[in-house]
C-alpha cells in the first residue's frame, strides 16, 4: 500500500485513535447518510464521554441512538432533536448536555472549521436565547451575533463511492451534512458504499477531494426509511 492510498480493512483500524471525552462530528440529516457502521463501531469499542456534533442524534435502536442507549455521549451540538425518546428522556432527565443550533449555523460552523474560519457574525438567532452571552455587532440596519466554528478531534461520513485516494461522492439527499463534516475532522473517516480504482471517478463530480480525508473504508448498509408515507392502493 502506498502513502496515498487511503484504505483501511477494518472499522477498528478506521477509528483507531479515538479515545474517551473526544469532539465527534458525524455525517447525515435523520437516517439519510449516516455512517452507521462507524457509529456501531463507537458503540462496540465503548468509547465515553463524547461530544458529538451532528444535525440530529439518531432514532431509538439506529443511528446515534445507539450511543445513547449505552451513555456513550456526553454533550450533543445538533439543530434537531427529532424523534429519538431516549434523547428526550435524557435531556430532561439532565443526564446529557444539548446545545440546539439553528441548522443553517451549525452547517455554517462547519464550513468554517473546515476552511480554517476560527468565528463568523450571523443575524440567525438574535434576539433569541440562542444568542445569550454571544458577543454583538451591528453592521449597517441589522445585529448579528459572533458564533465559534466548530473543528472535531474526528469527523465519520458516509459516502456512495471513493477512489483509494480518499475522493468521495454521495449520491442525492445523503449528501447533506457529509461534505461539511468531512472538512471539519482533524481526522477524517470515511465509508462508502463502492471503493473504485484511482481514476474511475469523474474529477468534476467529486464532492469531497482526499486531502480532507484520513480513512476510507467499504460498508455495507441497512439504509432504513425514518418516516415511510404511502398512499393506500386504489
Amino acid at each position: 500500500m502506498s502513502g496515498l492510498d487511503k484504505r483501511v480493512s477494518t472499522f477498528a483500524e478506521a477509528l483507531e485513535g479515538l479515545e474517551n471525552d473526544m469532539t465527534v462530528i458525524a455525517g447525515g440529516f435523520g437516517l439519510c447518510g449516516i455512517p452507521e457502521n462507524l457509529i456501531a463501531e463507537i458503540r462496540r469499542r465503548g468509547t465515553r464521554g463524547l461530544t458529538v456534533v451532528s444535525n440530529n442524534c439518531g432514532v431509538d435502536g439506529f443511528g446515534l441512538g445507539l450511543l445513547l442507549e449505552t451513555r456513550q455521549i456526553r454533550k450533543v451540538i445538533a439543530s434537531y432533536v427529532g424523534e429519538n425518546a431516549m434523547f428526550e428522556q435524557q435531556l430532561l432527565a439532565g443526564e446529557i448536555e444539548v446545545e440546539l443550533t439553528p441548522q443553517g449555523t451549525l452547517a455554517e460552523k462547519l464550513r468554517a472549521g473546515g476552511a480554517g474560519i476560527p468565528a463568523f457574525y450571523t443575524a440567525t438567532g438574535y434576539g433569541t436565547p440562542v444568542a445569550e452571552g454571544k458577543e454583538v455587532r451591528r453592521f449597517g440596519e441589522r445585529n448579528y451575533i459572533l458564533e465559534p466554528s466548530i473543528v472535531g478531534d474526528f469527523a465519520i461520513v458516509r459516502g456512495w463511492k471513493a477512489d483509494h485516494f480518499g475522493n468521495v461522492i454521495y449520491r442525492h439527499t445523503a449528501q447533506n451534512f457529509n461534505p461539511l463534516a468531512a472538512t471539519a475532522g482533524r481526522i477524517t473517516v470515511v465509508e462508502v458504499e463502492q471503493i473504485v480504482e484511482p481514476g474511475e471517478l469523474e474529477p468534476s463530480q467529486i464532492h469531497t477531494p482526499g486531502i480532507y480525508v484520513d480513512r476510507v473504508i467499504q460498508g455495507t448498509f441497512e439504509k432504513r426509511i425514518e418516516q415511510r408515507t404511502v398512499r393506500a392502493a386504489a
